[in-house]
């Protein structure tokens, strides 16, 4: 069984489905996908992201503002920590820092990500960590701020090995995506082949990055066992190795 670790089912195209959630969801599980992760951006889509995660008993939920998202209420401390309370919310994020894209929001984007990080502390969660061209202030806000009991993942990683081993010292996973797969993307793979095998996640981040060889489509969680067979080839494992492994992680880390 494979577990897609961090997905947006609240915005994949439903055109494959004729707009049915449910059939993409049964259409994962027929692949081997027995669980999902639906993570939060925004708060406007929040109560979307709850209502999947209450539909479908094989859907997790998380809470969480993106770094680059622009809004009209930021979530304070007790905010999150009232929403995460929610028996469906496994996790605090999508939060952390990207200074590819929003460089220029760099106090806002630390102000917010530290405020999540210390809800997902109050409520001994873990939390799930987007971060891009911000290597030393993501792990220097994780290592101030973060519960490092609880720990969290560095979702859709896209950095280099260092960063992943000192991630890998504060508690975190480290969760690859389909990117792993295009062939341009050495560094990652050197982080596959490395990262141990029991703080190891796989995800889609669908609808976004669709693993080889569905590049160019839309994405979605069934899309994930591409994921998690190009890190088998690289390991030189098993699929099923791989597949058992990122499913305990999952549950070790997620389903307490």
């Amino acid at each position: 069984m494979f577990i897609d670790s961090h997905c947006h089912l609240d915005r994949i195209d439903l055109s494959e489905y004729e707009g049915d959630l449910g059939a993409a969801i049964a259409a994962a599980h027929e692949v081997g996908v027995s669980r999902m992760l639906c993570v939060g951006i925004d708060l406007d889509r929040f109560a979307d992201v709850i209502a999947i995660a209450r539909t479908y008993t094989s859907v997790d939920a998380s809470v969480g503002i993106h770094p680059l998202e622009d809004t009209d209420e930021e979530l304070s401390c007790a905010r999150l920590v009232e929403l995460v309370a929610d028996a469906e919310v496994v996790a605090i994020g999508e939060t952390g820092l990207d200074y590819y894209y929003g460089k220029d929001k760099r106090e806002q984007q630390l102000d917010r990500f530290q405020r999540h990080l210390e809800a997902a502390k109050a409520s001994a969660k873990p939390v799930i960590v987007h971060s891009r061209d911000a290597k030393e202030d993501t792990l220097a806000h994780i290592k101030n701020f973060a519960d490092l009991d609880v720990g969290g993942v560095m979702h859709c990683f896209t950095e280099d090995w260092e960063m992943a081993r000192r991630a890998l010292d504060l508690n975190f996973y480290i969760s690859l995506s389909g990117i792993v797969t295009f062939k341009n993307a050495q560094q990652i793979k050197e982080v596959a082949k490395q990262v141990p095998l029991d703080k190891l996640l796989i995800e889609t981040d669908s609808p976004y990055l669709a693993p080889t060889p569905y590049r160019g489509r839309g994405n979605q969680p069934k899309y994930v066992v591409e994921v998690a067979r190009h890190i088998a080839e690289l390991r030189g494992v098993s699929l099923e190795q791989v597949a058992e492994a990122t499913t305990q992680n999952y549950y070790d880390l997620f389903v307490r």
